[in-house]
């Protein structure tokens, strides 16, 4: 059945009038991204008075926020100050790098609440704020848990991760997120870049039969990519179509020289096959994707703003919880890499593909998302 309508933006089929979401949400965020400092400091005022309604997800307010934190990187301590006076502690985004004073007063009443929902709230906001302070709170916490913790499923450390980092119980702190973050944007023919999203591979998943493909390809030695301390080129390789039907997150080794060992893996219902839903139309679709490294950083939120953006380094756009897989050799949380939105390189496809490695062992983890 044809399609009446066509996006006036790239062209695709709809059955409606307008844009398609791709072409709306790129719109939007050019929009945002040609605020002038005026349009910025009122957007900024007009949240701090209104900053109640954030938490009910009202607009204008709501998609404001997003916008200044991931494309202006614009939320301010008056923002942060206002937000902790009105008690809101959702999203925590809002707190991310807050000063001393928010930091206290956070600690102060995650303290002295006895309610666990109330809790996890406060200490996914202290994990986003995440200094020293912040925490040794969260620290002596997992130590000496309050009332409260036996109505959460996870301690301290695990809300740690929200804000991108973590500790053990001896205190020591490991960064798992990137403080850098370039944006996956569409290139033109033949653009050369030191990142490739879906790169065909000829051997076949176990499971399904279909093609693997390299998820992710990306050379360290590029100085834009220096920050990931790769001195060489790192794969993250998976069958596209049964990466999100794993028990547990798709594994490879990788060696700096482009090498891949694709490591064993289980279907979730213990099942030895199933159905490759990925047909050659959309695995072409997949290898011939336009995304080429972006020419200059983003702010560290950039990815979380929209569901098509993909990027590397900085804050996933996590669909669920963050999640940080635990390395198979060493035992560490490995450090969040990249995201890609799976419907930016094919159609029909859900949710969100994220990419992690252990720098020190080599293991890339590839692990999918979705409502």
């Amino acid at each position: 059945m044809s399609l009446k309508y066509t996006c006036p933006g790239c062209g695709t089929p709809l059955g409606y009038k307008g844009l398609c979401w791709n072409c709306k949400c790129e719109q939007e965020r050019t929009a945002a991204l040609a605020w002038t400092p005026q349009q910025i400091a009122e957007k900024q005022r007009n949240l701090i008075q209104n900053i109640r309604r954030l938490g009910d997800m009202e607009d204008p307010e709501f998609t404001d926020f997003w916008q200044l934190l991931s494309y202006r990187d614009a939320i301010t301590p008056e923002i942060q100050r206002a937000a902790l006076a009105a008690e809101a502690f959702w999203p925590c985004e809002i707190y991310y790098h807050a000063p001393a004073d928010v930091r206290d007063g956070l600690i102060h009443a995650l303290l002295s609440t006895e309610d666990s929902s109330a809790a996890s709230n406060l200490m996914s906001c202290l994990a986003m704020q995440g200094d020293d302070k912040a925490m040794e709170t969260l620290l002596e916490l997992e130590r000496n848990p309050r009332p409260w913790r036996k109505g959460l499923y996870a301690d301290p450390s695990s809300y740690a991760q929200i804000g991108g980092w973590t500790f053990d119980k001896e205190g020591h702190r490991t960064q798992l997120n990137f403080n850098t973050c370039y944006p996956m944007v569409k290139g033109t023919s033949g653009e050369k870049s030191p990142v490739r999203i879906g790169q065909p591979r000829e051997d076949t998943c176990p499971h399904c039969g279909g093609r693997m493909a390299d998820m992710l390809v990306l050379d360290g030695r590029d100085e834009r990519l220096r920050f990931l301390g790769l001195d060489g080129i790192l794969t993250a390789a998976c069958c596209p179509s049964c990466v999100g039907f794993l028990k547990g997150p798709a594994l490879n080794s990788f060696s700096l020289d482009g090498g891949v060992e694709i490591l064993p893996s289980e279907l979730f219902d213990g099942s030895e096959r199933m159905d490759c839903y990925v047909s050659p139309d959309d695995y072409k679709a997949l290898t011939e994707n336009p995304f080429v490294l972006g020419r200059a950083p983003v702010p560290l939120f950039y990815g979380c703003a929209s569901e098509d953006v993909n990027t590397v380094g900085g804050f996933g756009n996590w669909v669920q919880d963050a999640e940080y897989t635990a390395c198979p050799h060493c035992g560490k949380p490995m450090k969040y890499l990249a995201q890609i939105q799976w419907d930016t390189v094919f159609d029909c496809a859900e949710g969100t593909l994220y990419i992690e490695f252990c720098p020190d062992c080599q293991i890339v983890s590839m692990q999918h998302q979705q409502t």
